[in-house]
């Protein structure tokens, strides 16, 4: 069980995260593992262009581990360590082209992790949401950001406040992904797309996607960094420890605004 990076010949870099288990949710040890895998991705010149998946066929990702989390506090000096354990939809800043290969439903940080991907290649079964709002949280590392800059306002608005899913159908509709495809032809499709970029030059490429970012999102930093303070804040409340311990019990919660 890891995050394992796999370096093609002709410079694609596939990451998998390999949680099958635990629905691929993350762990801080597989977080930090994770980081280290963007970070080379960024660093590495053999690498022109990055594919991310999920092992098995159920879950892309479920984002954080919650029952590995309940309980855990965190020092208050960890909001000022930025740069710390940095990913890439916590505002890592990597303008080689990341493509999503979505293997399994994509939820809570599986699907924010999908949003600051640039291109999504989804399997027919997959589903989208971000729940945390079920769990007493708010969609943090970008998605109270990003959701709304990448869907129509109402569209957007309706995931992030009933934290209910949306089907793979409604999603390429949406334009939230590229495309939808049988699961036996998902890696196929996405490295497809891997291989097309690659071919070109990667200077040209990553200056492409630098300008289109910086050019459509001025205020995505000032945003992702109110996401963590707001987040720190809520995970204390007694709806977060309620929504901890339903969620362990795998009963309703019972909130009451406190």
């Amino acid at each position: 069980m890891s995050i394992d990076l796999d370096l093609l010949d002709d410079g694609i870099a596939v990451i998998t995260l390999n949680r099958p288990d635990k629905r691929n949710a993350l762990d801080a040890e597989h977080y930090q593992a994770l980081s280290e895998a963007w970070t080379r991705v960024r660093d590495d010149d053999a690498i022109r262009v990055a594919v991310v998946t999920g092992a098995g066929d159920q879950v892309f990702s479920a984002g954080a581990d919650l029952k590995s989390w309940i309980g855990r506090e965190a020092p208050l000096g960890e909001l000022w360590q930025t740069q710390k354990g940095m990913l890439l939809n916590r505002g890592l800043e990597i303008w080689k082209p990341v493509i999503a290969a979505l293997n399994g439903h994509c939820l809570a940080g599986g699907m924010t992790l999908m949003l600051a991907t640039d291109i999504r290649v989804a399997a027919e079964h997959v589903s989208f949401a971000l729940s945390e709002v079920k769990r007493g949280i708010i969609a943090a590392n970008g998605g109270t950001q990003r959701l709304p800059d990448q869907l129509p306002h109402a569209i957007a608005m309706e995931m992030l406040l009933t934290g209910d899913a949306i089907d793979a159908a409604t999603a390429l509709r949406f334009g939230l992904i590229n495309r939808v495809v049988p699961a036996a032809q998902l890696m196929d499709a996405a490295l497809d797309y891997a291989r097309r970029i690659a071919a070109n030059a990667p200077l040209a490429v990553q200056a492409a996607k630098e300008l289109a970012l910086r050019g459509r999102e001025p205020g995505l930093a000032a945003g992702l960094r109110f996401e963590q303070f707001v987040q720190n804040i809520l995970r204390h409340t007694d709806d977060a420890a309620e929504g901890r311990a339903a969620f362990a019990a795998k009963r309703a919660p019972r909130f009451k605004g406190e």
